[in-house]
């Protein structure tokens, strides 16, 4: 009973933030594909939908790595994710051009900042294992 519902409630929890991430920086296909893989052990719905997902992920992964404009846009963008986590911990005060108050610039802190840091380290992780299988025997 306690691993059933431990299980539910990790898988849930992957599918949520999977769909968060889908518009929010982050690994979306990645979370919702393990979160309809736990799903799957308790529901069918969750295992029909298991291969289609993993396989968009994939295709998105191969597609990443396909040139090497490509590869270099994604490492510049994850690494900007990084630095944006970074300034935005730091809290730096607002420019003069920031229309609003003070107190609506950067929101969060280091919250906001050490997520995206972590997304900009998970989209590293993510190009490296991406050019590694897709790319990794056309190099050789």
């Amino acid at each position: 009973m306690t691993r059933r519902l431990g299980g539910l409630v990790l898988g849930w929890t992957l599918v949520v933030l999977g769909v968060a991430a889908l518009v929010l920086p982050g690994p979306g296909l990645l979370l919702l594909a393990g979160g309809l893989v736990v799903l799957s052990q308790e529901y069918e719905w969750a295992e029909r939908r298991v291969e289609p997902v993993r396989a968009k992920a994939f295709e998105l992964a191969q597609a990443g790595v396909r040139d090497w404009r490509s590869v270099a846009l994604s490492l510049v963008l994850a690494l900007g994710l990084i630095a944006l986590g970074v300034i935005w911990g730091l809290g730096p005060p607002a420019p003069d051009w920031w229309p609003l108050e003070e107190r609506w610039w950067l929101p969060g802190g280091w919250g906001t900042g050490s997520s995206l840091i972590g997304s900009g380290l998970i989209a590293l992780g993510l190009l490296v294992y991406s050019y590694r299988r897709f790319r990794g025997d056309a190099a050789r």
